[in-house]
Parts: structure tokens; sequence; C-alpha cells
């Protein structure tokens, strides 16, 4: 019998989430018949061209190697916004505070929001802050919401994706990939999910390991600036098998990745290979796929290299139609399903 119960899988990224989202909350919720509607279920909404996002964030711990939940915060509704081709503007933020919260902490996580906010260009215009008593809460939840414009580049992206194909889109979905388009994911995964979990289990990993977490506005401006991307997304809970499972489902298409071309840092191999961890299947907070047309693949790439987020970057398969699920090449030549996971095998890293 299924369980009547929130559990922490139903948070964790992977089917069992989606599964309580499709059947509780959007069948509910949705219906709206905005441009990009709750349904839809990409990384944001468009309502007449405006792009909007919510996120709230439970990271423990709330310090970790690289950054804090309030870099996370910020980053996380910044890149949401970026992945349907939206250009970020500005931000709210909503502060739930346990009593007894230092504020020496609070400080220190405000003045983070603040340095990545000027980092990508956005300001946080608006908030809200509760109280709870001690012991309501687990330290500190973050909600950020966030309100963005279509990219002046998308229009013309998109012109360049119809010179070689089919493209009815106005927006970069997950619905949009089609047999042939080549996937680049922008560096190495798995880094955020692990420097959390160290940090939080005291493995000893986080010595060596660092989250990725950063904004990925300007990276996609240069990329859509050379045209020809079709889709978007940030691999986050349920890492980069759950993000190529979205797009293969959404799409209706096959996914074919090869091992050999998939950046994962030595360390975090490592640190994965020791708790029994696949690191596809771990949550970044810095990193994107990208969808784009076969044809102007490499050039999309070189432009991904050229920014200090895709320095590591990589085409690392193409959609195809041979089959409909999302498929590993082995360094050895053999193939494997990469299944959607259960969940995110790290919680409460975002």
């Amino acid at each position: 019998m299924a369980s009547k119960l929130v559990t922490m899988a139903h948070g964790a990224g992977g089917s069992v989430m989606q599964s309580l989202i499709k059947r509780l909350i959007v069948s509910r919720l949705g219906g709206s018949g905005v441009e990009v509607p709750l349904e839809a279920l990409d990384d944001a909404a468009v309502v007449d061209n405006i792009v909007l996002k919510t996120d709230s964030h439970t990271v423990k711990p709330l310090f970790f190697p690289g950054g804090d939940i309030g870099r996370l915060a910020v980053s996380g509704t910044v890149n949401d916004i970026c992945m349907v081709g939206g250009e970020p503007l500005a931000l709210t933020a909503g502060f739930i505070l346990e009593e007894g919260f230092p504020l020496d902490d609070l400080t220190k996580i405000v003045e983070s929001m603040a340095e990545t906010c000027r980092e990508a260009g956005v300001f946080i215009v608006a908030g809200d802050t509760k109280v709870v008593e001690k012991g309501a809460l687990d330290k500190f939840v973050i909600n950020t919401s966030g309100i963005g414009r279509r990219s002046r580049f998308l229009d013309r992206n998109i012109e360049v994706v119809k010179r070689y194909r089919a493209f009815e889109a106005r927006w970069l979905l997950d619905s949009n990939i089609r047999a042939g388009d080549k996937i680049i994911l922008s560096g190495a995964v798995g880094d955020h999910g692990i420097a959390v979990l160290s940090s939080r289990e005291g493995y000893g990993f986080e010595g060596n390991v660092c989250s990725d977490v950063k904004p990925l506005n300007k990276a996609v401006e240069k990329i859509l600036e050379t045209g020809g991307v079709v889709a978007l997304k940030d691999p986050t809970r349920g890492g980069l098998s759950n993000a190529l499972n979205e797009w293969s489902e959404k799409s209706a298409v096959g996914i074919l990745v090869e091992e050999e071309k998939i950046p994962v840092h030595e360390n975090v191999r490592a640190a994965c290979e020791m708790l029994g961890i696949d690191p596809y299947d771990v949550g970044n907070e810095g990193k994107m796929i990208v969808g784009v047309v076969k044809e102007k693949a490499e050039e999309v790439l070189a432009a991904l290299r050229e920014t200090p987020e895709g320095r590591e970057a990589e085409i690392i398969g193409e959609a195809t139609s041979n089959f409909k699920e999302v498929v590993l090449k082995t360094k050895v030549g053999g193939k494997r399903i990469i299944p959607p996971p259960i969940g995110d095998p790290v919680p409460r890293i975002c």
C-alpha cells in the first residue's frame, strides 16, 4: 500500500517527487493557459513574455565548501529563469528563521546574497522575514522568487535554429529536443552534492571537493548570442540522470551519451565510489545541459568554453530516434540505460 505520508523522497528531485507534483499539485493547480504553464514542469513559467520563478532552499549545512544557503538561493533562481530563455531582472527573498539563530551567521548569508546578486547583475527588490519558535524549524529557510524578461538574444537564437530544422517554440523548453540535436554539458558533475554531503556528515572530502554553485546567466547570454540552442536545463536535484530523462520524456526522443565525454572530477568520482553513489544522480548548482542543432554544436561549445562557467564543457552525446530511453555508451563500448533516479542520493542539497 502506498504511503499516505510525505517522505524525504518526495523532495529529492527524482521520479517519486515528479509523481507527487503531477498527481497532487499540478492536477489541482494547473490549467492556467499561459504560454509556459505550471503543467509543462519546465524550470520557470512565462506569462505575457514575463518569466517567473520561485524556489525554497533548505540546504544542510547552511555553509559548505564553495558556498552557503544565500549564494545558493540567488544562483538557483537566476539560473532557472535563464533555462527557458529569460534574462533575470529582480528577485524577492523570504526568510524564515528559528528563534536563537546567530545574527553573525545571518549577516554572512545576507552579504553572500548581495555579492552573488552583483555577480549576476540582479537586485533583491522585496522580501519578508518571519521568526518561529526554537525547534519549529531547522535553523533557516529561504524562499526566493524571480522575475525576468525575454532574452534580447532569444529571437535571433531561434532564427539560427530555423535555418537547420523546423522549430515552432518561442522559448527554450524541455520538449524542444529532436533527433540529431547535440547535447553539451557545461562542466563536471557531482561537485555540489558531494561537497554538501561531506560537510554535513564529516566524511573529509570537503578538503578537496568544492560546490559549483554560481549564477549562469552570463554564460547563457553568450551561447544564445552564438545561436542554435533549442533547450537548456540545470541538473540540480536528481543530477544529470534526471535532467536527461526529463528531456527524453517530454520530447519523446532517445538520448545517447558517452561515458568518456562526461566530465567528473577524480575526487568526486572517488567519493562516489566509496559511498556507492552514481555521480550522474548527484545534484549540481552551477552546471547546465544545452541542446543545440548539430550544425552549431562546435561553435556553441567554443563560445561556452570562453566563459568561466563553461571551461570544462563537452559535447556528451546526441538525441536519437533509434530508442526512447536515455542510454550511456560505456568506456568499454557497451551500452546501458540510465533510468530516472527515484531521488537524489544526497538529501537537502538545495
